[in-house]
């Protein structure tokens, strides 16, 4: 897979908490010269990315970001708030504690209650896999396929570790086959990029490919 076709599977991503309007419009820019899936900003941005792109690029935006453990409740506002704000596209960070729990009906009924208030829109569920045990992966694949959501995620990028080539093949083992696979963090070369996606991903969740590609003259 060349490199271009990779970028227009790429999320280009800023997501760091000090991200300004300018950062974020420099992305949209970005994101429309090298033609990537979307761009993923932080909701605080949405409205003003929408406004600034039209319908030229997807936004895409973080609901419960990084750590998962505000309420449903929260996470369907968050939801509402960014879908009336324009997002094409939302990423959920499921509840570790429930998982952790076993709890995984309550996992289940939240992702429902987040797709349902994404209004038909696409839905990827961040399962932060390297917080997870082998068994908890697989039980992640089992509900995430139940929920309705369109993609399983690897992680937010802001945890421990990020998206590994096992982990994508674990999940395209365990997902039903209309689930979608979002890899992410720590994504640094378009030869990582290309191993994830060959593993079975379909997205790649990056800040860094754009750069690359730009050194490249791509």
């Amino acid at each position: 897979m060349k490199e271009k076709e990779i970028l227009n599977r790429v999320d280009h991503t800023l997501l760091t908490p000090t991200a300004t309007w300018e950062q974020v419009k420099a992305v949209c820019e970005e994101g429309k010269a090298f033609s990537t899936a979307s761009v993923c900003i932080p909701p605080r941005y949405v409205k003003k990315a929408a406004d600034y792109l039209g319908n030229s690029l997807k936004i895409c935006t973080v609901i419960g970001f990084p750590n998962g453990y505000s309420t449903p409740e929260v996470k369907v506002f968050e939801t509402e708030d960014a879908v009336r704000n324009g997002a094409d596209e939302i990423d959920m960070v499921i509840n570790l504690g429930m998982a952790k729990a076993g709890d995984w009906e309550g996992v289940l009924q939240e992702i429902k209650a987040v797709k349902e208030s994404c209004g038909g829109r696409i839905l990827k569920v961040i399962v932060e896999a390297c917080q997870l045990t082998q068994e908890e992966k697989i039980a992640a694949c089992r509900v995430v396929s139940m929920s309705g959501a369109d993609f399983i995620k690897t992680s937010t990028g802001f945890s421990a570790g990020g998206a590994t080539v096992e982990d994508v093949k674990l999940f395209r083992e365990h997902i039903s086959p209309d689930l979608r696979i979002k890899a992410a963090g720590g994504i640094r070369t378009f030869e990582q990029a290309r191993a994830l996606l060959e593993a079975g991903a379909d997205r790649i969740g990056a800040s860094a490919l754009v750069a690359l590609a730009k050194e490249q003259n791509l």
